[in-house]
């Protein structure tokens, strides 16, 4: 028998081997002491087939005790109605891409990507050569670690169809021999200022006018880039852009049904055929390598170990514009680790992520007022449990209920202990900020989920189901209007003229193959035509 909460101790093993064959850190950072992780109580000895079930047994009086269904024993759900539930809220919630849908997508990324090589043009701010990291899912569904009061409400199904999170790095700090400075003496834990000062003077006169100015005794002066001045220059670039792209609209062009600043997010939604897609653009800091501050996770063992490399788990890190709870918005940057986690995410068992989508499907409205708990935090929870507990376990098809249930302690856990340590910085807990009165509070709604997972499951199925009719029901009225899209040929009939093209040619120039378009959010380096297990 096996709790979800419970797992095997801590090991810790000695990665200087690793170390000594010439990997070492690129950046200088401030120091931080991290203290020693306790050891996790708790020891696994047989799995069986079922962590709770009990199908038959034997009592002391040698009576055996006739098959019954297994149950959650607080809430008396039924186990395998519960894995029913799930499965039913994956195939509602789940993205299902046809050809045109698929092409909607590639012509909205297109213009994206087009209208942010537009941008820099404007005044050569952003890197001539630039990386983006994009990401499926929007920042509200806590896909990079920001937790924004500022955030307008969007609805799936009403304001949008799909949504993702495009990372653009204003400054690219991807030089090994580059030394940088994270200046955290003024930060809260995961977060840093970062200071202009060892850059070129080219660098520091094109973002003077982003950056607060800190004078020394020594009459130095020190340039700080300034994340909210940042995303204020960001949007105001975008706006302009926007704005004369639409001047002069061309065929297949996608509409700009709305443009925002949340925060430091600027939120686009573009309508592209019978599809609208959110973009929640945020600007950057890239990093090369790995960050001081969370050495220390190196040294432990990992879920992740022998599945994908240390390399590619530690190949760069971001500053995002966001601030501590007690930090100074116009300095203040909080560091990510999005590249790494869309790696880790490959060794993610399908049952649990369905699990973690349910979870986080119920909590995000729950718990949303007052804020304290984000889906940033579930995944945290969710990285935690997959280095406690066995892949033997976590990787059981039919446990999906057995995930559920445990992610719900987990997150009540926390909540009643005020306590969520930063998977990749565990010294940052990052529910400290919490009044009593808030953890409570949650606690006793997410307890109410726990008594009744069922009930909650089947509202998560139904709003899920609602959002699709909703979409299908405005594509339905944008195909009978008959209306052309204001910034489209009326005789359009593709999105992407081009793209139709490119694909025409495909077929012609393969006969009798497979064609498909390859749609990864995640990893926008990989071509987007296959034919067969070709890729182009």
């Amino acid at each position: 028998m096996l709790d979800f909460a419970g797992g095997r101790p801590k090991r810790f093993r000695s990665r200087s081997a690793r170390s000594s064959q010439g990997r070492s850190l690129h950046y200088i950072l401030a120091k931080m002491a991290a203290p020693v992780l306790g050891s996790r109580a708790g020891s696994v000895s047989s799995l069986g087939n079922s962590p709770t079930a009990t199908p038959s047994s034997t009592n002391n009086n040698n009576r055996i005790v006739p098959n019954c269904p297994e149950l959650d024993f607080r809430s008396g759900a039924r186990i395998e109605e519960l894995n029913k539930l799930i499965q039913e809220f994956s195939k509602h919630d789940q993205r299902e891409y046809d050809d045109q849908r698929a092409l909607e997508i590639h012509t909205a990324k297109d213009f994206i990507f087009s209208m942010l090589g537009m941008v820099q043009k404007l005044d050569q701010k952003l890197p001539v050569a630039n990386e983006y990291l994009l990401l499926s899912g929007g920042v509200r569904e806590g896909v990079v670690d920001m937790d924004l009061d500022e955030l307008s409400l969007y609805a799936r199904g009403t304001d949008y169809d799909m949504d993702f999170t495009l990372l653009v790095p204003a400054l690219k700090l991807h030089d090994r021999n580059q030394p940088v400075t994270l200046d955290m003496r003024h930060s809260a834990l995961c977060h840093s200022w970062l200071s202009l000062r060892l850059f070129d003077e080219a660098t520091i006169n094109r973002w003077k006018d982003c950056c607060t100015i800190v004078d020394h005794i020594n009459g130095a002066t020190n340039y700080f880039f300034s994340p909210t001045l940042v995303a204020d220059w960001f949007y105001e670039s975008i706006s302009v852009v926007l704005d004369e792209v639409q001047k002069k609209p061309q065929r297949g062009m996608p509409r700009v049904e709305k443009v925002e600043k949340n925060g430091t997010v600027i939120s686009i939604i573009l309508g592209v055929g019978s599809s609208r897609m959110l973009y929640d653009v945020v600007p950057v800091v890239s990093f090369k390598g790995w960050p001081a501050v969370a050495q220390s996770w190196l040294m432990e063992n990992h879920f992740w170990d022998g599945k994908i490399t240390e390399e590619e788990v530690i190949s760069g890190f971001y500053l995002v514009p966001a601030c501590s709870f007690k930090g100074r918005k116009e300095n203040e940057w909080r560091l990510s680790f999005a590249r790494s986690e869309v790696q880790l995410k490959k060794c993610l068992s399908t049952s649990l992520i369905q699990a973690y989508q349910a979870c986080k499907a119920i909590i995000i409205k729950l718990l949303s007022r007052p804020k304290a708990i984000s889906p940033y935090h579930l995944r945290s929870v969710m990285l935690w449990s997959c280095d406690r507990l066995p892949a033997s376990y976590l990787s059981q098809d039919d446990f999906s209920a057995h995930f559920l249930l445990g992610l719900i302690d987990d997150l009540l856990h926390c909540l009643v202990n005020k306590t969520c340590p930063n998977y990749f910085i565990p010294q940052c807990n990052m529910l400290e900020h919490l009044s009593d009165e808030t953890a409570v509070l949650h606690a006793r709604k997410l307890s109410s989920v726990r008594s009744d997972p069922a009930e909650h499951l089947r509202t998560a199925i139904e709003h899920a189901k609602a959002a699709g009719r909703l979409t299908l029901e405005l594509q339905r009225r944008s195909s009978g209007s008959g209306l052309p899209s204001p910034q489209a040929d009326p005789a359009d009939a593709p999105p992407d003229d081009r793209l139709a093209k490119k694909l025409q040619q495909l077929v012609t120039e393969n006969p009798g193959k497979s064609i498909s378009v390859f749609i990864n959010p995640d990893d926008v380096t990989r071509p987007h035509f296959r034919i067969d297990d070709k890729f182009f």
